[in-house]
């Protein structure tokens, strides 16, 4: 069944583009960068502008900007003229970092080896006597681990709900770009303050200059803890981020060699932080002369990421993968160029080249026209801004639903961040998608927050035991049973210093303590409203409606018939009037079905 429904699914999504064609331009706009006249401008094609440079919007949101003329709206969404974000919340920090965990140990044994070494690790004493002497200094580096993850998914929820909300939608959108080209993860990072900061930095110099974002980025405390560069020194370079500075971040593969590794290595040397400020520790740094892509000379971080940027294929690079991101897949060389010297020209701004794309005949083309899967990200965001949300609903979890779609925010898989296109398609996924829009519209009842039901099997297993009555000892156990409680309770815990497995208990208990809940609303959808306002009078113009508002390539006409036809059958009658009353759970039914087609998958 699984493979049937990729077969299905893939050659769906193959035949689709064809049909995307009526909300495009003529062929021979292909690869095409003049730009669009006024005269070209119309509701599609704000609709295509929206869905790449947002996330998408309401026919309210589309019709203003299709008023606008194409340099209007381009300007308005790349500059931001005339919008103002100074109205969107801040983050509402829980208050959990508490200043003794600075610098935070990279593992259990380090934390508790340095307790016993100074008498004291993460702002807390060892016990002058007793037994677990340590226990509360376990359970704090244990709580930081669960807490930073907790408060890690709050940001993601508040970033999400800036997607939807922002009236500047590209500055969310580049900087989820950004988080994919940069990519770091929380499971590395462990500390939600260093992402945080990231990410602004994401949403302020985003649409910038890539040179200065490199180099923010570079001296920045996530990129640096993520990259290992508390163990770059001179003597000992580490080539983690001077390889993936080149490989990943600039050039692109090839464009190199491997001395040039070693050698920017090297200038990096002694780059670190403290706490969420970024330090040279100059003992650590090699102030000996480097020789690097042909330049010798004493050369530091900064002026090793100067010389990156003097290559031609620097700017190639990364025009040629922001086109990929906004546009499609499919780039020739010759286009890449012509783009690469764009970005060139302009000494690195970002937004020249981002107006040349949107504003370009090539971005309204039919092979760029709903021929982009959307990531799960950009799917839920899109969903949401569809179906005229405010909010983003916390039943079902954002972050679990894009988790299982293959992207949760600040949990990229490598530092190459995430794979894109047809790697959002399988068999599993297909469905994943399917079971999200139902979800969304038929929130689970039986339904448990994950930012309040935390942690391991493990975890729960201590927990539940010492709720049965056992002692700390006997709950630990990996064989510990019900009826062992009277018998462990007229035993002493055995003398140790600390406990583990008590540890990750208690320090989940105090994260979930601290740590602010997300909001659990579910989705307030209104269908009947919408079709009402929308004045349909009969099923027909009810899915044409639907199809229209929630999906870039509409499906086949036999899919539309269907539609139509089961619509009709579930109400009873193909008139609105008479369904009014009771029609919101069909009405749910048939998006269910809209919003389950391949189709849907397509931007």
């Amino acid at each position: 069944m699984l493979r049937n429904a990729l077969i299905w699914g893939l050659a769906a999504l193959a035949t689709a583009v064809p049909a995307a064609a009526e909300k495009a331009g003529p062929a021979a706009w292909q690869n095409d960068l003049t730009p669009i006249s006024a005269a070209d401008w119309n509701y599609d094609f704000a609709e295509h502008l929206l869905d790449r440079a947002g996330f998408g919007g309401t026919p309210e949101e589309i019709q203003a900007l299709a008023k606008m003329t194409p340099a209007q709206a381009i300007a308005r969404l790349v500059r931001f003229e005339g919008t103002n974000i100074s109205t969107l919340p801040p983050f509402d920090e829980s208050g959990i970092h508490d200043p003794g965990l600075e610098p935070f140990p990279p593992s259990r044994p380090a934390v508790t080896d340095l307790a016993k070494e100074k008498g004291e690790a993460l702002g807390i004493k060892v016990k002058p006597d007793g037994n677990r002497r340590m226990q509360p200094i376990v359970d704090e580096f244990f709580y930081w681990l669960r807490a930073s993850v907790l408060e890690t998914n709050r940001v993601a929820y508040w970033w999400a709900n800036r997607m939807l909300t922002s009236p500047q939608p590209l500055r969310e959108k580049m900087a989820l770009f950004w988080h994919g080209h940069f990519a770091s993860n929380e499971a590395k990072v462990r500390d939600y303050r260093k992402l945080l900061g990231q990410l602004q930095l994401f949403e302020n110099q985003g649409t910038g200059n890539f040179r200065d974002l490199t180099v923010a980025v570079a001296q920045g405390p996530a990129m640096l803890e993520f990259l290992d560069a508390g163990v770059n020194v001179k003597g000992a370079s580490n080539e983690n981020f001077a390889r993936e500075i080149m490989e990943l971040f600039t050039m692109g593969v090839g464009h190199y060699t491997e001395k040039d590794i070693r050698e920017a290595a090297r200038a990096f040397t002694g780059w670190n932080y403290k706490d969420l400020t970024f330090v040279v520790n100059k003992d650590q740094h090699d102030e000996t002369e480097k020789t690097f892509l042909g330049h010798t000379g004493n050369f530091d971080g900064v002026q090793i990421i100067d010389i990156i940027m003097q290559q031609p294929v620097t700017a190639d690079y990364i025009a040629g993968k922001i086109y990929k991101y906004f546009v499609r897949e499919d780039l020739s060389s010759e286009l890449q160029k012509r783009l690469g010297s764009i970005l060139r020209d302009n000494k690195y701004e970002l937004r020249p080249l981002l107006e040349t794309i949107f504003m370009s005949r090539d971005f309204y083309s039919p092979a760029s026209v709903g021929t982009r899967i959307e990531s799960p990200v950009e799917l839920a965001v899109s969903t949401y801004k569809k179906l005229g949300l405010k909010d983003i609903p916390g039943v079902p979890d954002f972050n679990s639903i894009t988790g299982a779609l293959g992207q949760q925010l600040f949990q990229p898989p490598t530092v190459a961040g995430w794979a894109q296109g047809q790697a959002w398609i399988t068999p599993g996924l297909l469905l994943e998608r399917a079971n999200f829009a139902r979800d969304v519209l038929f929130p689970d009842i039986s339904f448990l927050p994950p930012d309040r039901y935390t942690g391991s099997g493990e975890v729960r297993r201590v927990a539940e035991r010492i709720r049965e009555g056992m002692d700390i000892s006997a709950a630990t156990k990996d064989d510990a049973k019900s009826g062992e409680i009277a018998e462990s309770n007229m035993n002493a815990d055995r003398d140790e210093d600390f406990n583990t497995r008590y540890g990750s208990f208690r320090g989940s208990q105090m994260a979930i303590e601290r740590v602010k809940p997300i909001p659990r609303d579910t989705a307030r959808i209104e269908l009947s409203k919408m079709v009402l306002d929308a004045k349909l009078k009969n099923t027909t113009q009810v899915v044409d409606y639907l199809i229209h508002r929630f999906m870039t390539v509409p499906p086949s006409d036999e899919t539309r018939q269907k539609l139509i036809a089961f619509l009709n059958k579930d109400l009873g009658t193909d008139s609105i009037a008479e369904a009014q009353t009771y029609m919101e759970y069909s009405l749910r039914l048939v998006l269910h079905l809209i919003m389950s087609q391949p189709e849907y998958q397509l931007g």
